[in-house]
């Protein structure tokens, strides 16, 4: 391969690699720390904050409009606002921009609040994604919790009535660990580590200050998805009342006070929808039938499409054996009735049965978007437990420990890292810059691969690293006293480097292919930090042997071919 094309695929993984590094270098660098706690709140947390602060902007915009005064930099930012608002509705912009005309282009009050919330939500959610595909702090670098559950197997056989084979073992902890992963995140915590451990338990790592008894309700929180009859009837009689007997229709509790206004074989229940935080939002009251007509437990999959007649979207799901002959009797008996979908006691969505439908149900029309439906698609996958899960370990780790290990690890990381550079400068002289670049770029491929795949930063990792720092110079060595050996045989540049590099290949390639196959063992029976090492050490192996044989090669090369340089500056005692 000529050293031109060699040239352009460094540049080019260099690229890639600051590609999938910028989130990380923005997020822990560019991101101030009250920007990241924000990111970081929960959504209604930042739903909050957002609100409030464009209330309270608002409110001195218009205190600024009525005394003709022009924007404070803290408020410039609401020209960019109004431009764009403009531009939306292919309005004219004024001459000049004060708070009166800023104010004017909104056509009343309410739109101008929408406006400012909707820049303050919009910021804090994408720090929160740029936050999520950032290199995450593992619990022993940030602090928080580490919990074991187990999968009661018993309760599942029991429950399905049947021997449990291998697959339903393995699809009952597959799905449990979905669900676990979509309910963490509403409750505001940094991106947990959720994974398989062994056959039938889960392991959680919850980084951050976290609350023992907060996580406990997250984790056994029981998933109630069941699909019941609506009844139309009943709603509009209760409708009826409540429109008339707003504050004594119902208790303390939420409970109807008067129960006689409905059947009694319906409940009322709420309707919400997702808000643009991504949070429920009531919508109105709902009378179902309090029978459940098919519990969620018997749904299989879920997923969103377009029907291809009228490119309508729809969300179709996949009922069990059992749960479509129940499904099948359900909407035989009720067909042109609406069914609604209730997750803990809330009312998701609706839709009128068609027809009779036994184990592969859609859900169309009522204008439903892309947006309604993937979220009812995730909710059908994702709201019910399959199996019950039981805490076995559960562990706190404070957050001050994280920063002293995170300190004492980058130290030891800088320190080696030095350490290597100064010996190979002052041992291999010239030469040892050629190793200097390649132990930089081989760090920067390592964070950069971390970066991509969104692994956990843990303290086993970061001495994963410092290890391979090791081994990538130990590559170098190698290379070099080959290089030396044949310049004492009296060969010129060019041809000790070649020779020099072919005879050293092997012997860089055994030493790295036995430590990576040690790491693959250790990722797979391992787990935890043994895990957290081996990957790292894995990673370090790869970009350790690009950097060794391509990237130094390629820079010895350039000092041959375009410095034309004759000898090489590789030791003391050949000249």
């Amino acid at each position: 391969m000529s050293k031109r094309y060699r040239f352009f695929i460094v540049l080019a993984v260099i690229g890639v690699c600051f590609v999938f590094l910028f989130p990380t270098l923005r997020w822990y660098f560019m991101v101030p720390k009250e920007d990241q706690a924000l990111a970081l709140a929960s959504r209604e947390q930042i739903k909050i904050y957002s609100s409030r602060t464009a209330q309270a902007d608002l409110q001195e915009l218009v205190r600024l409009a009525r005394a003709g005064a022009d924007l404070p930099d803290n408020l410039s930012y609401m020209v960019d606002l109004a431009k764009n608002y403009n531009k939306r509705n292919k309005q004219p912009n004024p001459k000049q921009w004060d708070a009166r005309s800023v104010l004017a282009v909104f056509p009343n009050e309410r739109e101008a609040l929408d406006t400012i919330e909707s820049k303050f939500r919009d910021e804090i959610l994408k720090l929160k994604d740029l936050q999520k595909n950032a290199v995450q702090l593992g619990l022993d670098l940030s602090g928080g919790m580490s919990i074991v559950l187990q999968a009661d197997m018993d309760a599942l056989q029991e429950r399905l009535g049947r021997p449990l084979t291998d697959a339903d073992r393995e699809d009952a902890v597959n799905r449990a660990l979905e669900v676990l992963n979509s309910r963490i995140d509403r409750f505001g915590l940094t991106e947990p580590v959720i994974r398989r451990q062994g056959t039938d338990q889960i392991y959680v790592e919850i980084p951050g200050a976290a609350d023992p008894e907060r996580i406990n309700s997250i984790i056994m929180g029981r998933g109630r998805l069941a699909f019941h009859i609506v009844d139309s009837e009943a709603t509009n009689a209760f409708y009826q009342y409540y429109s008339t007997h707003p504050t004594t229709t119902f208790d303390g509790q939420g409970n109807l006070i008067d129960e006689s206004i409905i059947p009694a074989d319906t409940v009322i229940r709420g309707a919400y929808t997702k808000d643009r935080y991504g949070l429920d939002e009531f919508t109105g009251y709902v009378a179902i039938k309090r029978e459940v007509g098919l519990d969620g437990n018997h749904v299989e999959n879920a997923t969103v499409d377009r029907d291809s007649m009228d490119g309508s979207v729809r969300v179709s799901f996949q009922l069990d054996s059992e749960g479509g002959d129940i499904f099948y009797e359900l909407t035989s008996a009720n067909i042109g009735k609406p069914l609604a979908i209730v997750l803990d006691d809330r009312v998701k969505s609706q839709a009128t049965i068609q027809g009779a439908i036994r184990d592969s149900v859609q859900l169309s029309g009522g204008g439903i978007g892309i947006d309604e439906a993937n979220t009812i698609a995730m909710m059908l996958r994702t709201a019910a437990l399959p199996v019950e899960l039981e805490v076995v370990n559960q562990q706190a780790i404070g957050a001050s420990m994280g920063e002293d290990t995170i300190r004492q690890g980058l130290y030891a990381l800088l320190g080696g890292l030095f350490a290597v550079m100064v010996f190979m400068l002052l041992y291999y002289k010239g030469a040892g810059i050629n190793a200097v670049i390649a132990q930089v770029l081989n760090i920067y491929l390592m964070f950069s691969v971390l970066s991509a795949f969104n692994f956990t930063l843990t303290l086993p990792s970061i001495a994963g690293f410092i290890l391979t720092i090791g081994m990538a110079v130990d590559a170098n060595v190698i290379i070099f006293e080959r290089i030396k050996e044949e310049l004492k045989l009296g060969k010129g540049r060019k041809a000790a480097v070649d020779a020099g590099f072919n005879k050293a290949f092997w012997a860089v390639m055994d030493s790295n292919i036995t430590t990576f196959i040690a790491a693959l063992f250790l990722s797979q029976l391992g787990s935890g930090p043994i895990q957290g090492f081996a990957v790292s050490l894995a990673i370090g192996v790869f970009s350790s042997v690009f950097t060794a044989l391509f990237v130094s090669r390629l820079i010895f090369d350039f000092g041959t071919d375009v410095l034309k340089q004759e000898k090489i500056s590789i030791s003391w005692r050949i000249k």
